[in-house]
């Protein structure tokens, strides 16, 4: 499998993610959509990093990697970077809470989130996942001076 293929595959499944967000919005899970969302980011930003044929960190935000390889993206994703390194680590922040709650004052995960909370995270992960497809699928497509109209 090839740099591009393996990025294909990330975008796939950061997709099928985001999807499972939706769905549980649908359903109220608000700690789990923020969840979901954040996982999504990663492997959407993990796919534009395989595009780039980089080497792949075992972290869980990759927003740094995207800031400090910045010179091997295009001009109009890396006017991206900045927002979506954003993005990664605020989404990141939320990971192990999101899932398990606030250990230290015992609030469950379910009492820390809110429908606006679930909300702006399917935002957050939508906007990088169409940079990221665009940018493995070849794709400036129009919107602003840059290509990025959402940006």
């Amino acid at each position: 499998m090839n740099n591009l293929d393996a990025a294909r595959r990330s975008l796939d499944r950061a997709s099928l993610i985001l999807e499972e967000a939706t769905h549980l919005r649908s359903r109220g899970g608000w700690n789990l959509v923020v969840r979901r969302c954040q996982e999504s980011v990663e492997l959407a930003l993990k796919g534009a990093l395989m595009w780039a044929g980089l080497d792949v960190p075992r972290v869980h935000d990759v927003g740094p990697a995207l800031q400090y390889h910045k010179e091997r993206f295009p001009a109009h994703f890396q006017s991206a970077i900045g927002k979506l390194a954003s993005i990664s680590r605020v989404l990141r922040a939320e990971r192990e809470i999101s899932f398990y709650g606030d250990e230290q004052s015992g609030v469950p995960p379910e009492m820390l989130y809110t429908a606006e909370d679930a909300d702006e995270a399917i935002e957050k992960a939508r906007l990088v996942l169409d940079v990221c497809r665009r940018l493995v699928e070849g794709c400036n497509c129009g919107g602003g001076e840059d290509g990025w109209s959402s940006m």
